[in-house]
């Protein structure tokens, strides 16, 4: 078993003179479906003590072991917050920019302002280069951090339980979509779900699995076309194919090829 990870990385930041270290991690971003969500951790000197035992990261962690840890570890921490962005923005803006309004709304909840942010990866998705401004503490990237940084394993399971529960609750509405298990992930019942019925509100209409679909939501063409992920278009049935197919014009059986091929894949049902 890996071993747990520890407060040696925000002890550093501790003895540099920082009173509130924060671990931030995010959750979310290779589903299909529902927000994308960022999670803070802030934690002080004080903290080591209280934090229960058995915080690692979330993939470590068994669903019953994340929601037993869920209430006593956000007791212990200084402050902690979980961030969103939906999936029409995860669309909209793409997914950088979404993870950083996500992790700015989770800033926005603190009671504590850290001094500095832990951010797991190698990738610091808070830097705006653009605006060439930040609304964020300093930011100190750490590779693997969800397994070595104590804080940054925190906002993990706080992260993943928030957003776990949200998609379960909405599973309430989409019940063939699986969402109560797959969180919104790939997974065979989910793809079975969008072959059948297409997307729902909570899908991200701009990712490269609806090019797979029969089912086409409106402007979708062109949300792919913008991002690149359009597929070539697949050849028409040559008319002498189509006439083996369902017959000649005029023919008695003709009308019946619709009615046979079944509904389009999205359509009501009678």
């Amino acid at each position: 078993m890996p071993s747990l990870p520890s407060l040696r990385v925000e002890g550093r930041y501790f003895a540099d003179g920082c009173s509130a270290v924060a671990g931030m991690d995010e959750v979310g971003r290779g589903a299909w479906a529902g927000p994308v969500s960022i999670g803070i951790a802030v934690v002080t000197p004080g903290c080591g003590r209280r934090i229960p035992k058995g915080v690692r990261d979330s993939k470590q962690l068994l669903w019953a072991e994340r929601e037993k840890l869920f209430v006593p570890l956000g007791r212990s921490l200084a402050s902690w917050a979980v961030g969103h962005a939906s999936n029409e923005e995860c669309d909209a803006l793409g997914m950088t920019i979404a993870q950083r309004l996500a992790a700015k709304r989770a800033l926005e909840q603190l009671d504590v302002r850290p001094d500095v942010v832990l951010l797991d990866g190698r990738f610091d998705f808070l830097a705006d280069k653009v605006a060439g401004v930040s609304d964020f503490p300093p930011v100190r990237l750490i590779v693997r951090g969800d397994t070595s940084a104590k804080s940054i394993s925190a906002a993990s399971v706080l992260a993943k339980v928030t957003r776990d529960r949200l998609m379960a609750e909405e599973s309430e509405h989409y019940p063939w979509y699986g969402f109560e298990s797959n969180r919104g992930y790939p997974a065979p019942l989910h793809k079975m779900a969008l072959a059948s019925w297409g997307c729902t509100p909570l899908h991200r209409k701009t990712w490269a699995f609806v090019a797979g679909l029969q089912y086409r939501p409106a402007g979708w063409e062109e949300l792919l076309l913008r991002r690149g992920l359009l597929r070539e278009p697949e050849d028409a049935l040559g008319d002498d194919v189509a006439h083996d197919l369902v017959g000649a014009t005029g023919d008695p059986h003709a009308g019946d090829a619709e009615e046979v091929s079944g509904p389009r894949v999205g359509a009501p049902l009678a």
